[in-house]
């Protein structure tokens, strides 16, 4: 996720607040969504070599 930029963060929060705002059925296939995009993103995202390390 090169989104990674600090701006990155103030676009997710958004997103999360209008979330928040939704019926609670929507809210939770928002929600979904949203987790299914960023484990796509962070499956995408180049793996850091020293992460593994102890």
């Amino acid at each position: 996720m090169s989104d990674t930029a600090p701006d990155a963060a103030p676009e997710l929060i958004d997103r999360l607040r209008l979330i928040e705002e939704q019926p609670l059925d929507m809210r939770a296939q928002a929600f979904a969504a949203l987790h299914d995009e960023l484990a796509r993103r962070l499956e995408s995202a180049p793996s850091d070599p020293s992460a593994s390390r102890p």
